[in-house]
């Protein structure tokens, strides 16, 4: 039998110390060679598109995939997770909440190796929905004491720093302008869907640490040049899938400003390979462009632990 799970149960059984526990796990594995992770494929018509990103974990005994729509203005998203050892669907997800909650958990492990450990404060540059998560993730891997957030809207800005304070129990301000976010913040988080640079370089302090999230097709650019310049340590979530789609980093390897063998991937941090962080005064920066072995080990936390409540609905497929 496959265990349905709507979004109602996902987001009831997945917190975000589970989806930082899960996305570490797969990180490492990735980074020993013990994952297989495909980079996105798109399929692209008028009226919408289709993505899809397949993945193994053998050492849990899992792969499968996620699929997402995007058409007329609505989104969805499943998750997929087959047993390796009999091919089984084992789970049929629906994955909005798990995407968010994935791609924060992502940027907490980033921060986690990356960032000073006496990182205190947070910039962030989008007010949406993976913000939040984002802010979250963050928050619990480093001991933030004062956030500040810039969106372009006022109002919904305000808004967001108004719940986001109330969640977190942390002082989260509106920044007045792109330099007020970016100016003596320990870490810098970029979550929009920008196509031009979101902030000057020459603005980070030095030892901090960036999280852009945005950049996930060849149109789209948070960072600039100077930022990629200025940057001791640049670590991507896959090589692979970066030189498919990193809109920041793409113009600035065809400007000589970085080269290929100076990126690394986060998995190889986390499984211990190269250090995160060697100095304090580094800038460090993470590109996230989102991996199916977060979906899948998340995914699959969320499975086990509705097995474990009773939660969800069999289906005879």
């Amino acid at each position: 039998m496959t265990l349905f799970l709507n979004e109602q149960q996902v987001t009831e059984l997945l917190t975000m110390e589970t989806a930082l526990a899960a996305v570490e796990e797969a990180l490492r594995q990735h980074g020993l060679g013990t994952a297989t992770n495909n980079p996105r494929s798109r399929v692209r018509l008028p009226t919408g598109q289709l993505h899809m990103m397949g993945a193994a974990l053998p050492q849990r005994g899992v792969f499968g995939y996620k699929a997402y729509t995007a058409v007329k203005g609505q989104v969805r998203f499943h998750v997929m997770l087959y047993s390796t050892d009999t091919g089984e669907l084992l789970a049929l997800l629906q994955a909005d909440r798990l995407g968010q909650m994935r791609t924060g958990a992502a940027s907490g492990i980033a921060t986690k190796y990356l960032a000073r450990d006496e990182a205190r404060t947070v910039g962030i540059f989008g007010t949406g929905w993976q913000a939040r998560s984002q802010l979250e993730a963050v928050c619990a891997v480093r001991p933030i004491q004062a956030i500040r957030a810039y969106g372009r809207d006022a109002t919904r800005r305000q808004t967001f720093c108004t719940e986001m304070s109330r969640q977190l129990g942390i002082p989260v301000e509106p920044a007045t302008s792109p330099e007020a976010a970016v100016r003596g913040m320990d870490v810098v988080i970029t979550a929009t869907n920008a196509r031009e640079p979101l902030f000057d370089g020459h603005w980070l302090e030095a030892g901090a640490h960036v999280n852009a999230i945005g950049s996930n097709t060849l149109i789209r650019r948070e960072i600039d040049d100077t930022t990629v310049r200025r940057s001791a340590l640049i670590v991507v979530d896959s090589k692979e899938q970066a030189r498919i789609e990193c809109g920041d980093l793409l113009g600035a390897l065809e400007r000589g400003f970085v080269h290929w063998e100076q990126i690394r991937e986060l998995g190889e941090v986390v499984a211990g390979f190269i250090p995160g962080r060697r100095q304090a005064s580094d800038i460090t920066l993470f590109e996230s462009h989102g991996l199916a072995i977060w979906d899948l080990a998340a995914g699959l936390a969320v499975y086990e632990a509705a097995k474990v409540k009773g939660i969800g609905r069999d289906l005879a497929l």
